[in-house]
């Protein structure tokens, strides 16, 4: 999957201290691969990872206290074989330390050599403008946030996170843009016996597949459809054409998933879709 990636195109790699399933796994696997295949190519990749949720036990292995975020950076670090990171995220808000010992930690984490930029993932509006101050009062180079986004979770267009990051200048990459896979024909005709949902309730529970989320993702897919796309195609395409969006992170399982998401880019075009929208609401008028 990683070498069908890079060689249609994608260089950008997301990685976390406590991706898995085993805490630190990807990290490590991605780093193998890396070691045996990508090195002589890693001035055309963007790797990044992050620090904040749990990661070891006490109350060092969580957060966004100084000690723990330069500890787990160095650890990543080791696993992936590499003396600097891309990008380098707090992985979330922690109500327990000041803001200013995250931003803190941060800045050496670039002035160490150890990342080359800053992201902030999972924050709101009001926290991230309040740390992209300090961040700039200090000159760290803060480029990006990460949060989860897509056509059924818009808590980012409530909260203030998208607002605030098109105002500050600042790129927003999203996650989870399929959210766990209800935006895709997966789930049309009831549950896959190999679905996500049959074998891991973790993240996707069959109660979030309720009679009114099934209408919509039904009505979703005609209009996919009538685009000429899979719902997965349009999901992606919808963050795609958004100004707002830098990137889309994607997950997949093999690699003919990679080829279908990419097919994404063929269409991004929603402008025709709302001019037809405008002119059915003045008829019916």
């Amino acid at each position: 999957m990683v070498f069908t990636a890079f060689d249609n195109g994608i260089f950008h790699f997301d990685l976390a201290n406590n991706y898995g399933p085993e805490y630190g796994a990807a990290e490590r696997n991605f780093g193998h691969i890396l070691r045996e295949d990508l090195m002589p190519y890693r001035d055309e990749l963007i790797i990044s990872t992050k620090a904040g949720f749990d990661m070891w036990d006490g109350p060092n292995g969580v957060g966004g206290s100084r000690k723990y975020l330069l500890a787990s950076l160095d650890q990543s670090l080791q696993r992936l074989g590499l003396d600097y990171v891309d990008i380098f995220y707090h992985h979330c808000p922690d109500p327990n330390t000041p803001l200013e010992e995250t931003v803190g930690a941060l800045e050496t984490a670039v002035t160490s050599g150890r990342a080359l930029y800053v992201g902030l993932s999972n924050y709101d509006g009001p926290t991230l403008e309040r740390a992209a101050a300090m961040l700039a009062e200090r000159h760290v180079p803060f480029i990006i946030n990460q949060n989860r986004y897509n056509i059924f979770d818009r808590t980012i267009e409530r909260n203030g996170l998208k607002e605030a990051g098109k105002k500050l200048g600042k790129g927003l990459i999203t996650f989870s843009p399929l959210d766990q896979g209800l935006l895709t024909n997966r789930y049309l005709n009831g549950i896959p016996a190999d679905s996500r949902i049959a074998h891991d309730a973790r993240f996707l529970n069959a109660s979030a597949l309720t009679d009114d989320r099934m209408k919509q993702i039904r009505a979703l897919n005609e209009l996919a459809q009538s685009r000429g796309q899979s719902l997965a195609e349009m999901s992606l395409a919808w963050l795609l054409h958004d100004d707002a969006v830098t990137t889309v992170l994607v997950g997949a399982s093999k690699p003919q998933q990679i080829l279908d998401d990419l097919a994404a880019l063929d269409n991004t075009d929603f402008q025709q879709m709302s001019s037809q929208k405008s002119t059915k609401s003045l008829n019916n008028k």
